[in-house]
């Protein structure tokens, strides 16, 4: 089986590394699916995405991602991200509280921020926005 060395790493800390057969990310260009052997490439994750990471275990990792860098060389993925959370990092509550929130103040531009980064975390724990 074909794989690749996968590296999630966030400005303040690393997240997650491993092997893996498959990653999955959001970008400014559209949704990529890497696997082994992609052709290399550099892309810009969107403010409030998701990476899928499925391991040669077959598991899958999941994370909410806020903007940053994939960068795809050989044998090896890097997200480079501002700011990452697992999903089982993430408390779903609270999520959905700061995306109500969110939604009562539509006028603020840190609420479209806020807003990106709850829907990501709610759809990094699975759950529908």
């Amino acid at each position: 089986m074909a794989e690749m060395s996968v590296e999630l790493v966030a400005v303040e800390r690393p997240v997650w590394s491993g092997h893996a057969i498959s990653v999955f990310a959001q970008t400014t260009e559209g949704e990529l699916g890497i696997l082994p052997g992609h052709t290399p490439l550099l892309g810009e994750l969107v403010e409030g995405g998701i990476v899928k990471v499925t391991t040669t275990d077959r598991e899958t990792v999941t994370a909410a991602v806020f903007g940053g860098f994939l960068s795809v060389t050989g044998d090896k993925v890097s997200v480079l991200a501002e700011a990452a959370e697992l999903a089982e990092e993430i408390n779903p509550q609270a999520a959905r509280d700061a995306l109500a929130k969110a939604d009562a103040d539509q006028d603020s531009e840190r609420a479209d921020s806020v807003r990106a980064r709850a829907t990501a975390r709610l759809k990094a724990v699975g759950q529908a926005v």
